[in-house]
């Protein structure tokens, strides 16, 4: 396979992958958004407190593992070492399947303990729902990382379409037959997150048929002699320990932020437990106002879905610029990325930022508005910041700086977790809005001095910011203005959409006119070239 074969390939990969995350995203909002509806404040708060212990135990049990065994079969593939090939999966499946038992048991027996950590030992049905989703996900990981080992990465983006679209379906569908028959809060939540093991158990069945049907295509056996399995192992565990110990800085601090927002929440409105609250058939204060906050937390998501794409170009992008040490070239790329993402967050960010009230009325009428509103509010400007942090990530990873994005959100964690201390016990919920905001900033801000300070031909960072950052005011501005004007004469529904079109149309205009955008950022994305003879760039 020659060079330019290769890259294809590689680039063809990477967008498919890319495609199939923000479809997942997408599918992902479409089932949380109705959810916030079906559910109450209550309702959404136990399903919530559930997905965060899972996603906390998952990425811990899956998060290094299939990218140690897309490497090891990669590199084994590439020599002809079916025979290796064979064994490495083998032990991954076996290894896997172990851990996955384990992470279901130690989910569905310590449900308990686990949700009254949480501040909600009514989510204990919620996380045992979802706990046989730890085992499914642990297998169907083996097959993803075998298949991307041999650098087919359609059963993977296939697969996560799959499991998006079955925990939509069977989520929603089993939360409102719950709450029509009049099941509790508690019960109707893990209705709803047992759409999401339905939904991986769907995917394992997809993958293990389709690597059934692929695997005599794969080649016949070879006369290499495979490593011993505990040799594989090792080999595994030496890539996946430090990747998983990086990838999990996220869910765990997401997993502290959420047992102390609500256990300060329970010391400062004096509440009794959740529990108390059940059996007096009355709604938990706490457990209600965080998710009230957690529905502008699923509408403060999107924006980043964006990013997945552009991320998954830049990295390859700018290490083959440095392997052929063209540094002005990887430094245009990293500016031009940088640019486009602005271009995507920076509006997005300001229409939560000036919209967020009339957003979060429009998606979720009966919230408890005095926490979603200004939440939606603060969290619309923390995405801008998050975006920063993705590309910023994707250029100093592309440039050989892996683990200092790391340590930095590590930093930035910590002084969430410090801000959420204070800013929960004087505002309530939103005070953790803030402790997300101060997050992202720190992030976002140490990022950008750091890829100013390693990296030549670093980029501008007013060509980056100035232009998209004065677009996007003036288009809040205006949909706010338009908004305030529509809302007595159409009322709020329409008034809100008609100002989200008003936006759009202003900012392309705006982009257009203020030449924020080149023929070279364009280069960044599919049918790049075609969109910049269109605008006559």
């Amino acid at each position: 396979m020659g060079n330019r074969e290769k890259k294809r390939t590689f680039f063809g990969g990477a967008m498919i992958l890319a495609v199939g995350i923000a479809i997942v995203k997408l599918i992902g909002a479409l089932y949380k958004i109705p959810l916030g509806n079906i559910l109450d404040d209550e309702g959404f708060g136990h399903f919530n407190n559930a997905y965060v212990i899972y996603n906390l135990l998952l990425m811990v049990s899956t998060a290094g593992l299939p990218v140690a065994l897309s490497k090891t079969i990669s590199e084994a593939d590439a020599l002809g070492r079916n025979n290796q090939v064979r064994r490495i999966f083998r032990v991954a499946l076996t290894a896997f399947f172990l851990l996955g038992t384990v992470t279901f048991l130690v989910m569905f027996t310590l449900a308990q303990p686990l949700a009254d950590l949480q501040g909600d030992g009514m989510a204990v049905h919620a996380v045992q729902a979802i706990a046989p989703a730890c085992f499914f996900v642990c297998v169907l990981s083996t097959f993803r990382g075998y298949a991307q080992g041999h650098s087919n990465m359609v059963p993977t983006a296939v697969s996560q379409v799959i499991e998006a679209l079955g925990k939509l379906a069977i989520g929603l569908t089993l939360a409102w037959i719950l709450v029509q028959n009049g099941a509790s809060s508690a019960d109707s939540a893990a209705g709803a997150i047992f759409g999401v093991t339905c939904g991986a158990g769907i995917c394992l069945i997809y993958l293990i048929v389709e690597y059934l049907l692929r695997g005599s295509r794969l080649g016949g056996r070879t006369s290499d002699q495979p490593e011993s399995h505990g040799a594989i192992l090792r080999r595994l565990l030496v890539i996946a320990v430090p990747i998983t110990v990086c990838a999990s800085v996220t869910p765990i601090t997401s997993w502290l932020d959420t047992a102390q927002v609500q256990n300060i929440l329970r010391d400062v409105l004096n509440a009794e437990s959740a529990q108390w609250y059940h059996d007096q058939g009355l709604t938990d204060p706490v457990v209600a106002a965080y998710g009230a906050y957690q529905k502008a937390v699923t509408i403060y998501n999107l924006p980043s879905s964006f990013m997945v794409a552009l991320t998954a170009s830049v990295v390859p992008a700018i290490a083959a610029c440095r392997a052929r040490r063209d540094f002005r070239g990887a430094g245009r790329i990293a500016e031009s990325s940088l640019r486009m993402g602005m271009l995507l967050a920076l509006p997005a960010g300001a229409g939560l930022l000036f919209l967020g009230g009339p957003i979060m009325g429009l998606l979720y009428a009966d919230t408890d508005h005095a926490v979603a509103d200004p939440s939606m509010m603060l969290l619309g400007a923390a995405s801008v910041f998050v975006c920063v942090m993705l590309v910023g990530n994707s250029i100093l990873q592309a440039s050989g700086f892996v683990n200092l994005p790391i340590f930095i959100m590590v930093l930035g964690c910590a002084a969430k977790l410090l801000v959420n201390s204070f800013m929960v016990r004087q505002l309530g919920a939103v005070g953790a809005a803030i402790g997300t905001l101060v997050c992202y900033v720190i992030v976002a801000v140490l990022e950008l001095a750091l890829i100013k300070r390693v990296i030549p031909a670093a980029p501008s960072y007013s060509r980056v910011f100035l232009k998209p950052l004065f677009a996007s005011l003036l288009m809040g501005v205006a949909v706010w203005s338009v908004h305030g004007l529509l809302s007595p004469l159409l009322g709020s529904t329409l008034a809100v959409l008609g100002a989200i079109g008003l936006g759009v149309i202003l900012y392309a205009v705006l982009v257009v006119v203020l030449r924020a955008i080149s023929r070279e950022d364009l280069s960044l994305m599919p049918k790049g070239e075609k969109i910049a003879k269109i605008l006559r760039l």
